[in-house]
C-alpha cells in the first residue's frame, strides 16, 4: 500500500471533509431519496434518480477519503529544515524570463491549490525543485515552452 504524503493541514482538512460527508451529506441524502421515494413511482422520479446519483458520488467521495486517511504519511513541516527542497518547504522563486517573483509550498497532491500558493509534490515544477537549494536554476517544461525559475529561498513554515 502506498503512503500518501499531507501536512498537517492536507490531513486535518481531509478529515473535516470526511466527517462533513458521514454526519451531513449522507443523512441529507437519505431523506432526499426517502421524500422522493415517497412521491410514488421510481420508474419516472427525477428526484429520486438525482438524489441516487448523489448517494453514490457521496459514497464514492467518503471511500476516496478513507483510503486516503488509511494510508497518510503526515509530515509536520514545523519539524522540518535543511537547504534542500523537499515535501512540505515553501520554496520561492523567481522567473528568469518575466522577472516575476511567486512563492510555493510542496503539498501532497489532494492539498494542492496553486492559487494559494500550494503546488503537488507530483507536479513537475516540484519534480523540478526537490533536491535542489538557494541560487540553483530549475528549468520546467510547460505547455508553452521551458520556463527556467531561480531558487531565491527555502522555508520551513
Amino acid at each position: 500500500m502506498e503512503k500518501v504524503p499531507m501536512t498537517v493541514v492536507g490531513y486535518q482538512t481531509l478529515d473535516e471533509e470526511l466527517k462533513r460527508l458521514k454526519t451531513i451529506e449522507r443523512p441529507s441524502v437519505i431523506a432526499a431519496i426517502a421524500e422522493a421515494r415517497s412521491h410514488g413511482d421510481l420508474s419516472e422520479n427525477a428526484e429520486y434518480h438525482a438524489a441516487k446519483e448523489r448517494q453514490g458520488w457521496i459514497e464514492g467521495q467518503i471511500a476516496e477519503h478513507e483510503d486516503k486517511i488509511a494510508r497518510a504519511q503526515v509530515i509536520d513541516v514545523s519539524k522540518l529544515s535543511g537547504k534542500q527542497v523537499k515535501f512540505g518547504a515553501t520554496v520561492s522563486v523567481i522567473d528568469e524570463d518575466t522577472e516575476d517573483e511567486a512563492r510555493y509550498q510542496i503539498v501532497g497532491e489532494h492539498e494542492a491549490d496553486v492559487k494559494s500558493g500550494r503546488i503537488s509534490v507530483s507536479s513537475p515544477l516540484s519534480r523540478a525543485m526537490i533536491g535542489k537549494e538557494v541560487g540553483e536554476v530549475v528549468e520546467v517544461n510547460t505547455p508553452g515552452g521551458t520556463k527556467a525559475y531561480e531558487i531565491t529561498k527555502v522555508e520551513w513554515l
